[in-house]
């Protein structure tokens, strides 16, 4: 149950429904708007994407009522406002651009039937939400670390934000942040895995910041078998041919390709642990969760997020440099694969996000509606430069989860 206090403003919009929320069913009208390149959940990759649908879920369940604007083909419990019949990625789409113009459009037309309007579609929206009358919010996703973004911020000063991480904010101190929320996953998305298996794995896209030749490199050095579960951006063929490819010949080596949702649990669940050299400052990170939803361990760089997903010595180590990890390596049959699934279901559940989310949302519900006391979850729950280069760019910005 949700409870709501007294309300002031009361020609506000948002004062109105939070009244009506305290005498009626509590619930909100939530708009989610996902970008277009992958399905709601994706069919592959699409680390974005999935987090949107692992948070509608529970907020559907809790009784509100959520309009989520996608691709046709996503499947969810929310109302679903198709802008384009699949997702992009999967189609000929040669402008994603154009598609996301008519998302905004449409979600522009419908912004009167919502109480708040939560953006996944990074900066792309900014100039329509400056003009909603309703409160709105934008998780961003990937990486903020970009020369360009900081004018950019300066001048959508008054954007309300959410970061995935704490280290994520480090290049736009100055934004209009409005709290940190880290993923969560459906609780029973992934069985736990109570065997250690005999295999380091990978999983995620084959690109320079994420370092497939690190885990090999590891790997090789442990004289332990590797697999690598990975996709292949158009942008980085050619790296992966050039630096890559060649390193797969290695008798430890085992290159399996990209990996659906179905696949990931007994992959993750059957390594001795999660490689995660990553060589960027990492947003979140959310292979990592799902390596300790299975009670899989991870070895990580320290950069970007890790030390806020992982705690050293408990679920995994973290490490600077390839004789730590090494080292690091032999040490995983020392930590509890028992005490991995404790804390992901301790922190990293999808309840624990979306009633994250609702204080976020009552924030600024407060802020347009002068809300007076708390709107809470009272049962507190487990609880060009050519346009394919651009699209190229906008679709890696978009999913760097």
């Amino acid at each position: 149950m949700y409870v709501v206090g007294e309300l002031h403003g009361r020609d506000n919009p948002a004062a109105a429904k939070l009244r009506r929320m305290n005498k009626e069913d509590l619930s909100l009208r939530i708009a989610q708007i996902a970008p277009l390149f992958e399905s709601v959940p994706p069919k592959l990759y699409g680390g974005t994407e999935r987090v949107i649908a692992y948070l509608i879920e529970p907020l559907v369940k809790a009784g509100h009522e959520v309009t989520l604007f996608a691709s046709g083909d996503s499947r969810t419990s929310a109302r679903l406002i198709p802008v384009c019949p699949a997702a992009l990625r999967l189609t000929a789409c040669r402008d994603p651009l154009a598609h996301h113009m008519i998302l905004f459009e449409k979600v522009r037309r419908m912004a009167h039937a919502f109480d708040i309007a939560h953006f996944h579609t990074d900066y792309l929206g900014y100039s329509l939400q400056r003009q909603l009358d309703i409160p709105n919010v934008t998780t961003l996703h990937g990486r903020l670390d970009l020369p360009d973004l900081v004018p950019l911020y300066e001048e959508f000063h008054d954007m309300s934000l959410v970061s995935i991480s704490d280290a994520q904010r480090a290049p736009l101190p100055g934004a209009n942040w409005r709290g940190t929320v880290y993923h969560g996953l459906p609780r029973d998305l992934y069985r736990f895995h109570p065997e250690r298996g005999n295999y380091l794995a990978f999983i995620g896209r084959i690109s320079p910041e994420k370092r497939a030749d690190r885990a090999i490199a590891i790997a090789k050095s442990c004289g332990i078998p590797l697999k690598i579960a990975a996709k292949i951006d158009t942008a980085d063929r050619d790296y992966f041919h050039a630096q890559i490819e060649p390193l797969l010949s290695h008798p430890l080596v085992e290159f399996v390709g990209e990996i659906g949702e179905s696949e990931k649990e007994k992959f993750l669940g059957g390594a001795l642990g999660l490689l995660f050299p990553i060589d960027w400052p990492e947003p979140f990170g959310l292979v990592m969760i799902e390596a300790m939803a299975c009670g899989t361990p991870v070895v990580a760089y320290r950069s970007g997020s890790v030390p806020e997903v992982l705690e050293d010595g408990l679920t995994g180590f973290i490490v600077q440099t390839h004789e730590e990890a090494v080292a690091a390596v032999g040490k995983l049959p020392s930590l509890s694969r028992e005490r991995c699934r404790q804390e992901f279901e301790k922190r990293f559940v999808a309840e624990v996000m979306a009633a994250n989310y609702l204080k976020v949302y009552e924030r600024l519900m407060r802020g347009r509606g002068s809300l007076d006391g708390r709107y809470y979850e009272s049962a507190t729950r487990t609880r060009g430069p050519d346009e394919r280069e651009l699209s190229e760019e906008l679709y890696e910005r978009f999913n760097t989860v």
